[in-house]
């Protein structure tokens, strides 16, 4: 399981490697700043409440899952020897930014706010702030990462929800993603 965790952070990390923004990102010291950071911009109607919609998702409760029984016992089952909140074969999609350097990491952020906007849209330190967001060119430059068309965001979906995950079901990603998509509404 680990080769499999290993091989799927490697892909994610190359296609980031392999974006325009990944020169950027390579010249500054981008971390994750949480969601608190992200929602306070994105928590107004003008940005589609995107915050609160995060909120009502499984996303949000991710870490929260692994707090459970029934989560430690399907951890035991697969061979942990650590609880599931603190076994990398969980925490690996049910928190953002796990395993990264620390130094990635801002004081801002709290990892048990589970699955984040950053899980997605990449470390935000550099793109946070008004002036840049405001410019979605300049944002991507900054590190925002941004997907071509659904078809890239299934595929980065689908490296946590996937047959390795002990409680995987059929991923229906059409009706998954009309239940987290979060567009800024059209002026």
């Amino acid at each position: 399981m680990r080769t499999i965790a290993l091989v799927i952070l490697l892909g994610f990390l190359a296609a980031l490697l392999g974006s325009p923004a990944a020169s950027c990102q390579e010249k500054k010291d981008l971390k994750y700043v949480g969601v608190k950071t992200c929602g306070m911009c994105h928590k107004t109607g003008k940005q589609g409440k995107q915050l609160d919609r995060w909120k009502d998702t499984k996303h949000a409760a991710a870490y929260k899952s692994l707090l459970t029984d029934k989560a430690d016992q399907v951890a035991k089952e697969k061979g942990s020897e650590k609880p599931a909140a603190e076994s990398p074969e969980c925490l690996k999609c049910h928190v953002t930014a796990y395993g990264v350097d620390a130094k990635m990491v801002d004081k801002s952020f709290d990892s048990k706010n589970g699955v984040q906007c950053e899980a997605c849209h990449g470390p935000g330190s550099a793109y946070k702030s008004m002036a840049i967001m405001k410019d979605k060119a300049k944002a991507i430059a900054a590190g925002l990462k941004a997907f071509k068309d659904e078809k890239a965001i299934e595929e980065f979906c689908k490296t946590c929800h996937n047959e390795e995950s002990p409680t995987y079901k059929e991923f229906k990603f059409a009706d998954m993603w009309a239940k987290i998509k979060h567009p800024v509404p059209k002026k």
